[in-house]
């Protein structure tokens, strides 16, 4: 799970198993395996990084490069 910012500054936090992909475009859009979508105020870049450092946490192998 790691945490990210709707555009209005309030919080949530996203399940990093379940993205499928992140994109700027310019704002960066997260869509999740469910078809599910978000709008975040965080770079696709830092995504990536919140969710490899999630998974090294656990444990898992870090795929999201």
């Amino acid at each position: 799970m790691i945490e990210v910012s709707r555009l209005n500054g309030s919080m949530f936090i996203l399940n990093a198993d379940l993205i499928e992909t992140v994109e700027a475009n310019p704002d960066t859009v997260v869509t999740l395996l469910n078809g599910h979508r978000y709008v975040v105020k965080e770079t696709p870049e830092e995504i990536v990084e919140r969710a490899a450092a999630y998974r090294a946490k656990r444990g898992a192998s870090p795929s999201l490069t």
